[in-house]
Parts: C-alpha cells; structure tokens; sequence
C-alpha cells in the first residue's frame, strides 16, 4: 500500500462535493479518475497529494513515500531557462555533485601536503560518488534533453526563458520535471490537454514504463483503453472504484445501473403497496397498529435513487443544413508568414461537401494559422480563398472561451448570436447543453472551463451553418459531453474541418486527414488510426505533397551522343556486375520482407503484453509483472533494430532497382 484515503470528505459554500470517499492505492495502480465536471475531482488529488486538507476523513502515506502532483498553476514571470528549470527535478544529485566536489577538494588539498587521506573521508567520498552513480548523476543532461525532446521542445526552446512560453509549453515544463523526479505516486490533472498527437504518443510510451502508481484526471477515452487497470469514478457524492479496464467500467458501470432501474422498481411497486394499504385502512381502528407499523416502515425505508442523466448530459441535435455546392473550400497558392517567419510558402487545400477532415501535426506546425485561414477570420499574404455555393461557416477557436463577456449573464452572451426569431427558444437551447433554471442567470465570470465550453458551443450550433470549423472543441468537455457532442457530429449533414487531440472523437468522425510538417501538406484517407497505420506501414511510401506543382519550362533538348562501343572483356565485366547486382538486389529484397514480417510480429506481441498488462489479475504477482515487462522491453528494443534495419534496406532496394532497371 502507497497511499489511502479514509472516510475523506470535503464540501464548498455549503455544498457537498464528496464523503465517506475510501481509495487504496497499490505500486502497480493505473487509476483513470473520472466524473462529470465540477465533482471534485481535483480536489481529491489535491488531499491526496497533501495541498488541501479534508473536512473529515485522513490521508494515510507510509513513511518514505514520495507523493507528486501535476501543477495547474505555474508562474508566467520566472526568467531562468527551461534546461535549468527541468534540472532541478534532479536537486538530489545536484547536491551529491556540490557535495562529491567539496571532497575532492578536501582530498586534494591533502595529497599536495603529503598527508594520508582518512578513511572516513574517502568512505563519505565513496559512499556519494556510489550514489550519485546509481542515481544516473551522470546521464541526467541527456535525460533531460531527451525528455524535453519527447515533449517537443527543440535544442532553441529549451535555452529560451520560461516567460516566453505560453500556459501550454509551461505545463509540459512542469510535465518534465515530474516525470524526472520519479515519485512513487504520479498525480496527473488532464496532462494531455497541453500536448499535440505526437507527444501524447511519447507520452504514453514513458507512462507504460513508468515504475511507481499513477492516478489520472483524463477525458481522453483513448488514453483511459490503453492505460488504466482501475477506474475511481466521482458521481453524486461518493466515490465508486471499477476494477479492471475502461470498457470493462463502462460495462459494469451499465449493469450497475439496470440493476438499479430494477431494484427501483420493484421498491416503487412495494411502497405504492404499502401507501395505498395506509389509506385504505388509515380510518379503521381495527387496522390502527397495522396502519402505524407500515407507515414507520417507510420513514425508515433508505429509498433507491437514480442519478438524473438528464441534467447531467448535454442533449445536442444538429438539424439539418442547407445544401451546400460541391465545392466547399478551395485555397490555392496560400502564403502566409508572421515578420520573418514564414509559416506557408503556397500551399493548395481542396474540401469538398461531406468531407470531414482534421489537420495533425506537431504543436507550431501551423494547423490553427492553416484553420483560421480556411475559417476567413485570419488574412494571408498571397493566394486565394475560394468558398462554394451556399457555404455558409461556422468557426469555435479555442480562444473564444476568453472571447465571452464575463459581465454578461450566460442567457445575455446567447442572446448575441441569435436572430428575433431565435429569442422564445434560447433557454431550451441552453438546457441543452446544461443551463437550466437560474444556471441562464449566472456570470459568465463565474463559470468553470467546462461550461464556458459548453456556451460556446451552444452559440455556435444556434444556428448552424454547413461548414463546422473547430479547433479543439473537446478541450474542457467531460467524457459524457464529449460524446454527446461526438454522437451529434456523427449525425450532421455538413461538412467539417477540425482540430482535435482526441483520437477516439476524430476516429469517430474524420474521413480525411491532412498532416501538415514544416509548412506542407500531406493527405491520408480514412480516421486517425488509418492515418497512423499508414504511417508506421514499413512498405508505405510518403504521399505527395498536397500542394500542386508548378508547371516546370521544359529544358532544351539535346541530342544523344552515341556511346562509343565495348570491347570483349569490357562486355563480360558489365555482364558479370549487372549479374551480381541483380542477385545481391534479390537478397536485399528477401530480407526486407522478413524483416517486414519480425517488426509485424513484434508489433503483435506487443499489443498482446500490453492487453496482458491491462488484466487486474496479473497487478498481483510482482514476479509475472517482472517477467512481462522485460519481455516487452527487449521486444521494443527489437523492433528498434529492426526498423533501422528495415531504412538500411529499403534505401538499398530502391538504388538497387535503379541501378536493375
């Protein structure tokens, strides 16, 4: 046991957030805590990791157990360098290194005076040189620069200040040093929020390596299937632990819940019984006794309650939208720089009606500039932007969270993007998506992230166009609205151009891909997951460039000079190397497809220890768990190999059939 938590309770201006909360938590824990927002999830982990106290209940750590939690809040003003802010994590071995250097001094000063070194000074000397060694004192530069590399910070960022990133990159800082300083415990607050694709997927390599318990505050449905052997669910006030995955909670979670439509029922059935026994009988006498005893019985009775799903999910529908022309969007020869840094130097996009395409990339690639672009709220420098006929466009940015009016009352910031015929059914619309009652009549200033998200996106599909353009419209959504909005988009009649870090949303929706990686654009048919595929196929070759190339002013011809002729041995030589090359090609070309086939098994293996390490059952034997894991990280090691092997060969195959051909 790492931690547990006892009969923890915490309530706010009056209202109950939890009680009677009961967590243990175990060396091998993956621990997906999840619930809608606003149930007290961060607050939990704050108790848990020590920085609130609970109004009752006690948190139990054993001595020795390191507890640390990702930081939500991180001062914007700090002028060191990112290199030396993550450096710390390592404060342990940089005192062992002061410390290591103090002796050396000492050690020095009595060899030039010729006096025996005491044993107790080269003991402390090599008692800390033992541990800062062990500690890997040594390697923690390149530890460093490969962690801020995996999180996407290049050899330029990781010198610059830390009052030069945005929230975002500072949470990645923040990210860095945590994962460094390896505590037992991993307290993580929705730590993809801030990463694009490809440092989730860097990120999650580290996580499956990492030896201490993680609890995780996430919404990312694809991180929770691959990640976590235990679910923690706030809802109401209690907290409710599944064991097993997250697809196995959603099926518990679901017989859980018709058992209780059941037990209900059958407990409504005996009170109405039991009530109309009581007015029939509450004027005879002769029943008197019996009449009180039934009535103390349903005083006492602990009634079955079912949460209310109606005011705890969003209820979208998108109507239908004008049909709009084949062609949505067409921009051609965009070009597109901010001062001297050029972002596009004439790209071409194309969507067509019904298209459901979503741009990816490393964070700063450029997608937001390429969808403001394709929205028309950002100007270009040259090219052209061309919508079809009838499109309308309906654009949800990120930054109109910060965008809404905090003087406003939630039912007034509604009321700016609706027509006159629209006013009799704004509240409706706003029940929708969770503002009921007086909930129109809160400040926009008093709103959490998730509802600021939730009124932008009710002005958004007020009146819906038939050309979403979203970026990130997830961000902020709890696991229940992010499907809702998911299962709405699955069912518009539109067109969508979007962002999103969400790969089980954008595998849900998309049917294109556009990658964009230093100002280009590459396009891949299908979801994320065949995005993916294709990219990690070894024998899949890159897509062109979507952009088209420019008519090229035909080269003047010159006419052939005849070659002059080969002598005998010059013809048998020739012969003997086309020989050996085309020979040598056909041993090169088997051993790229089985090399093709080892990755492809491997990578089957892999998957399988990976289901394996998801089963509860296995978290019980330290051994097995032992066993799988140094089987999957020679297997990983593997596969490392042989795709270095595989680059070696096909480079070697495609001179080959040049030089064959």
């Amino acid at each position: 046991m790492l931690l547990r938590l006892e009969g923890v309770a915490r309530s706010f201006g009056g209202r109950t957030l939890f009680r009677d909360v009961a967590l243990t938590i175990h060396r091998n824990d993956r621990i997906g805590l999840v619930g809608p927002n606003g149930s007290g999830k961060t607050t939990l982990l704050n108790i848990a990791s020590g920085l609130e106290a609970p109004d009752s209940g006690r948190v139990s750590v054993p001595r020795g157990v390191r507890v640390a939690m990702l930081r939500q809040e991180i001062d914007p003003d700090r002028t060191c360098s990112v290199r030396s802010e993550v450096t710390s994590a390592f404060s342990e071995l940089v005192a062992l290194e002061r410390e290591l250097g103090a002796l050396e001094v000492q050690m020095e000063e009595l060899a030039h005076t010729s006096r025996e070194i005491p044993t107790d000074l080269a003991d402390r000397y090599s008692n800390c040189r033992t541990r800062f060694e062990l500690g890997g004192g040594f390697e923690r530069e390149s530890r460093v620069e490969r962690m801020l590399g995996g999180l996407g910070f290049d050899a330029e960022r990781i010198e610059r200040p830390l009052n030069s990133f945005s929230g975002g990159w500072l949470m990645r800082v923040e990210l860095a040093k945590l994962l460094l300083s390896s505590p037992d415990i991993l307290l993580l607050d929705e730590p993809t929020n801030h990463l694009d694709l490809p440092s989730i997927q860097w990120f999650e390599e580290t996580l499956a390596k990492y030896p201490g318990a993680v609890v995780i505050i996430s919404h990312d449905r694809t991180f929770l299937r691959r990640h976590v052997n235990r679910i923690a669910e706030l809802e109401g006030t209690g907290l409710t632990v599944f064991d097993g995955s997250f697809d196995r909670y959603l099926e518990q979670k679901a017989l859980r819940r018709e058992e209780l439509v059941a037990n209900k029922r059958s407990q409504d059935r005996k009170i109405a019984e039991t009530e109309r026994f009581i007015e029939r009988f509450r004027a005879k006498a002769s029943k008197a006794k019996q009449v009180q005893s039934r009535v103390k019985a349903l005083n006492k009775l602990e009634r079955v309650a079912l949460a209310n799903e109606s005011k705890s999910s969003m209820r979208v529908v998108i109507p239908p939208v004008k049909r709009a022309g084949r062609s949505v969007l067409n921009l051609e020869g965009i070009r597109k720089s901010y001062q001297e840094t050029v972002v596009y130097e004439g790209i071409d996009l194309s969507i067509e009606r019904g298209n459901r395409v979503a741009l990816v990339g490393p964070n700063g690639a450029g997608k937001s500039t390429l969808l403001r672009i394709a929205a028309g709220v950002l100007p270009f420098d040259a090219g052209t932007r061309t919508l079809g006929h009838n499109v309308t466009v309906a654009f949800f940015a990120q930054h109109q969270l910060e965008a809404l009016d905090p003087q406003r009352t939630v039912l007034e910031e509604l009321e700016t993007a609706a027509a006159f015929d629209d006013v009799p059914r704004l509240r409706g619309h706003l029940g929708a998506f969770l503002f009921s009652g007086d909930d129109v009549q809160k400040k926009v200033s008093v709103l959490s992230g998730g509802e600021k998200s939730r009124l932008a996106l009710a002005k958004l599909l007020l009146r819906p166009a038939n050309f979403l353009v979203l970026d990130e419209p997830t961000n902020h959504l709890d696991l229940t609205s992010r499907e809702v909005l998911e299962d709405a988009l699955v069912g518009y009649s539109g067109t969508l151009l979007l962002i999103s870090h969400d790969r089980a949303f954008l595998n849900a929706l998309v049917n294109r891909v556009v990658e964009v990686v230093r100002g280009q654009l590459r396009e891949y048919p299908g979801n994320y997951d065949d995005y993916l595929r294709k990219k990690t196929a070894p024998t899949q070759r890159e897509p062109a460039p979507v952009k088209l190339e420019q008519p090229q002013v035909p080269a003047p011809r010159v006419a052939p000079q005849p070659a002059a002729p080969l002598g005998k041995q010059e013809r048998i030589a020739a012969r003997t190397r086309d020989r050996e090359r085309t020979r040598r090609h056909k041993r090169v070309t088997k051993r790229l497809a089985t090399v093709e086939e080892e990755i492809r098994v491997g990578e089957g293996r892999l998957e399988e220890i990976s289901w394996r390490l998801g089963d509860p059952d296995i978290h019980r034997n330290p051994d097995a768990i032992r066993e799988v894991e140094t089987e999957r990280d020679a297997i990983r090691s593997r596969i490392g190999e042989l795709y270095r092997e595989w680059e070696r060969l096909a480079a070697e195959v495609e001179a080959g059939e040049q030089g064959v051909g």
